[in-house]
């Protein structure tokens, strides 16, 4: 029998659901059903885990299916997980959320992910369905990452980043659409610039249609 170090009012916990010991379960928080977590678990109030994955099948009359969602979460020893966050259960298989990962609050894991072993996610992040995230990797605040992806291990992206594509191992993402750091530092200085660029720009066209037109003068003059 596990040891729930404790659990607040309002709290549910669907039917066979397993819950390794001493966790520590906030208000409000919601657990569905077949969710399996691990040991020294922290989930903070009003995140939900477990709810049905977003999964709609469009139909000839413009209308959708639902697609059922059977599978379920599998959270592993040591997670600590924010307020109000949400991870949806798989539509096949699991949903994992490996050892000592750490998610702020406000995230939406979507179904049949994989977030890696002490990977950190900030506030309002999202991850789509069936990207894996890799071990140790850091996700800054208001970070989107695209579906189906492979983020290597020890990926760190920075804020309000937009990931569509697989990244390697231990590189740093920037921007959207991201870009790797350096590319991203020489583009911040470069867009900084804009305003000035545009005004120079338009300057310049003016000086040459002056010259232009004094050249058609002089051309008219000679004939």
């Amino acid at each position: 029998m596990a040891t729930i170090r404790s659990t607040y009012t309002q709290t549910y916990v669907g039917a066979e659901t397993k819950i390794g010991n001493d966790c520590m379960i906030f208000p409000g928080v919601k657990i569905y059903n077949r969710s399996k977590l691990g040991d020294r678990i922290t989930i903070h109030s009003n995140a939900v885990i477990g709810s049905d994955g977003f999964g709609f099948a469009p139909q000839p009359d413009g209308t959708y299916n639902k697609i059922a969602q059977i599978g379920n979460v599998v959270i592993e020893d040591d997670v600590e997980i924010g307020a109000n966050t949400t991870i949806d259960r798989a539509t096949m298989g699991s949903t994992f959320i490996r050892k000592g990962a750490k998610l702020d609050n406000l995230i939406q894991i979507a179904h049949n992910v994989d977030v890696g072993a002490h990977a950190v996610v900030a506030a309002q992040s999202g991850i789509s369905g069936s990207t894996k995230l890799g071990d140790n990797s850091v996700i800054g605040g208001q970070v989107g990452i695209a579906g189906h992806l492979n983020l290597g291990k020890g990926t760190q992206i920075g804020a309000q980043a937009g990931i569509n594509f697989n990244t390697e191992e231990n590189k740093q993402w920037h921007g959207s659409p991201a870009q790797p750091l350096k590319e991203w530092m020489r583009s911040t200085v470069i867009f900084k610039k804009l305003p000035e660029v545009d005004k120079r720009i338009r300057e310049l066209e003016a000086k040459i249609a002056e010259l232009t037109a004094i050249i058609e003068q002089i051309g008219t003059i000679q004939k």
